[in-house]
């Protein structure tokens, strides 16, 4: 699976267009379904099957993983505490057993950046007679192109305004991609900016609805579990690097030398020190996954954040160390190499970012 997701992914990545085969590729092994709940008939994968699945399809394609991974992460969260109206998601799941039913949040918006960091949405859900009308801007709709159903964060306009998260199909009229996903790395991600113009959905299509305050906002540390298969999506970017260093130290003959460059110490060294730091990052991932699936009441949200943050900037130093070494060739375009690298840059953007997490583990160090 990993290696056909691979043949495809350059072609992805150069033309940006939205990883249709891929995705139906990984459907076909059953990887967009395996967090569906044991009592919806799915199998219920738990954090660390979630980070060992995305380490694998990151290797082939990152794109490809963060849009499962998104799928992934809306069943897990419905699988440990159902919140979606039931008639409507036992018809999502039966749906995605039979072909690539994609799921995603949309939060961040324009003005607001990320929710992260605190702040509410403008997005505005207005009642109708039949139930909300939604208008508004997002950004950075992983997937977008290709999703069936945008989870939409927005603000009511009842007297007393509340905030949840708008269930809209997404073929709905009035949904258009206003922005165009055109960046350095997770190019096939479509990732556009999406505009709802008087969306019109059901009375009950709405979850997590609540007070407008700050109890509305995102908590970082209570998901903080969930950040772990997104660190091992990046490390399975930085292992698909490592294997292309591997593969180039050993074809590269210089003729000045006599034999291929994996036999230099130089080489030896980077690639020993390339897999220290990629084998400790993947053992506090799996390792951190493993212990939050036991229930392990001493692991913290804290260690979560702190092992991403490892785990992230290994991932990057780790590609670069190998793009270093191997010089011009290691940026060429069309070189797997110079892909990983650009793909990787993408590991700490994701919220919450590094200094949020930092944040949230140094005070609690400070004040335990």
């Amino acid at each position: 699976m990993t290696a056909r997701i691979a043949e495809l992914a350059p072609g992805y990545d150069q033309s940006g267009a939205f990883p249709a085969d891929s995705l139906r590729i990984a459907h076909e092994e059953g990887l967009l379904t395996a967090t569906i709940g044991e009592s919806y008939g799915g199998r219920g994968a738990r954090v660390e099957e979630s980070a060992r699945i995305l380490h694998r399809i990151g290797q082939g394609d990152p794109s490809v993983a963060l849009i499962a991974a998104m799928t992934l992460n809306t069943h897990a969260r419905q699988a440990a505490q159902p919140h979606w109206p039931e008639e409507l998601y036992t018809r999502v799941v039966k749906e995605s057993f039979e072909r690539p039913v994609l799921v995603n949040h949309a939060r961040v918006e324009p003005e607001l950046g990320s929710p992260a960091r605190g702040g509410l949405p403008s997005t505005l859900a207005r009642r109708t007679p039949d139930g909300w009308s939604l208008s508004g801007t997002k950004r950075f709709v992983t997937g977008a192109e290709g999703l069936d159903w945008f989870l939409v964060w927005a603000t009511t306009d009842e007297p007393e305004p509340r905030v949840g998260t708008f269930l809209v199909p997404g073929g709905s009229p009035g949904i258009e991609i206003t922005g165009r996903w055109d960046q350095l790395g997770l190019r096939a991600s479509g990732s556009h900016d999406v505009t709802f113009r008087d969306v019109e959905i059901p009375y009950e299509h709405v979850i997590g609805i609540g007070p407008y305050g700050a109890q509305a906002e995102q908590d970082n540390r209570a998901g903080a579990s969930l950040h772990l298969p997104l660190a091992a999506l990046y490390l399975g970017v930085a292992r698909a690097a490592q294997s292309f260093f591997h593969t180039f130290a050993h074809a590269r003959v210089p003729a000045n030398l006599g034999h291929p460059v994996a036999r230099t110490e130089r080489f030896r060294r980077t690639a020993g020190e390339i897999e220290v730091l990629l084998s400790a990052a993947e053992q506090l991932v799996f390792g951190g996954a493993a212990r939050v699936d036991a229930g392990d009441s001493a692991y913290t949200p804290e260690q979560a954040l702190g092992a991403r943050v490892l785990a992230d900037r290994h991932g990057v130093r780790a590609v670069e160390l190998a793009v270093r070494l191997l010089g011009n060739p290691g940026l060429a375009r069309g070189n797997p190499l110079e892909r990983h690298f650009r793909d990787i840059q993408c590991a700490p953007v994701h919220a919450p970012q590094e200094d949020i997490s930092l944040l949230a583990i140094g005070t609690k160090a400070l004040n335990p």
